[in-house]
């Protein structure tokens, strides 16, 4: 593919010359993300998300998780409070319980909401309470379910504008749009648009200003289980530190991308696992000299 006079094509000389915020001594100054989402069936998307979060360097964690799984991922992530949120008789995480997180929420630096939701009513009723909750300069990334809810939530997300990240693959980008995806760049600047943000997928990484990245690193392999929730995770925690949610989009893209090249080299070029990119991150965050 062939670079586009708007398209920025991100490498580690761009990167250096787009420094990271210093990560800081404690784990405050480091950022604190919250991240919500982890049904009973399905705990594991929003674990990879938290410790993506962390291997970015974020400071401080804390997961809500459907109650009937959170002693579990508590002891899973002993580095994170766990709050545990109502869920239905099927395990989903019931929205409204969301309150149950509001302290955290109020003095999250980044939250990342969707890994792990899996019932579409519920996860509007989150994404509809989630900006009465957040703080007023927190960066919210929205995954999965949490994103594909955005066209039935009308203006109940507009105060994020600006602040917000959406991390869609190409069946959920045209869910937004409610129509197929036929020209990926595009159709992400659209997106962007609509909803005051940036968006983040594949190797794309579009702004509302009608900024384009592409990243020059990229594998196959990362078309796998739970790649998306590393991605999403490594967007907050950059965001935690005091990233702005375009350049915390853009390095975390790289960053993903990148440990897909390392493990397709490591391991193979399929079947290495969404959890072992997160070793790679910080390794990739270091050789750019973050």
């Amino acid at each position: 593919m062939t670079s586009s006079p708007d398209e920025i094509v991100v490498t580690p000389d761009l990167l250096r010359g787009w420094e990271l915020p210093s990560a800081g001594a404690g784990k405050y100054s480091r950022g604190q993300v919250v991240v919500v989402g982890g049904a009973a069936r399905t705990p594991g998307a929003a674990m990879l998300g938290a410790w993506a979060a962390l291997r970015v360097g974020a400071g401080r964690l804390t997961l809500a998780v459907a109650g009937s799984v959170a002693p579990h991922v508590a002891v899973a992530l002993p580095e994170a409070g766990v709050v545990p949120l109502g869920e239905t008789d099927g395990g989903h995480v019931v929205g409204s319980s969301l309150a149950q997180a509001s302290s955290d929420l109020e003095g999250a630096d980044a939250v990342l909401a969707g890994s792990g939701l899996d019932d579409a009513d519920e996860a509007e009723a989150l994404v509809r309470l989630l900006p009465d909750l957040v703080g007023d300069d927190a960066v919210v990334v929205l995954d999965a379910f949490a994103l594909g809810v955005l066209p039935r939530c009308g203006d109940a997300v507009h105060p994020l504008r600006g602040r917000l990240v959406l991390t869609p693959n190409p069946s959920e980008a045209g869910r937004l749009l409610e129509r197929d995806v036929d020209d990926l760049p595009s159709d992400l600047l659209e997106i962007a648009r609509r909803w005051g943000a940036v968006v983040a997928c594949q190797s794309f990484v579009a702004s509302d200003d009608g900024r384009l990245w592409r990243s020059g690193a990229g594998h196959p392999g990362l078309g796998t289980s739970g790649s998306g929730d590393v991605l999403a995770g490594a967007v907050a925690g950059l965001a935690a530190r005091g990233a702005t949610p375009a350049q915390a989009a853009v390095w975390a893209t790289h960053a993903h991308a990148t440990a897909g090249d390392r493990l397709s080299v490591g391991v193979g070029p399929m079947g290495f696992l969404a959890s072992e990119l997160l070793d790679e991150l910080p390794r990739v965050l270091v050789e750019v000299g973050a």
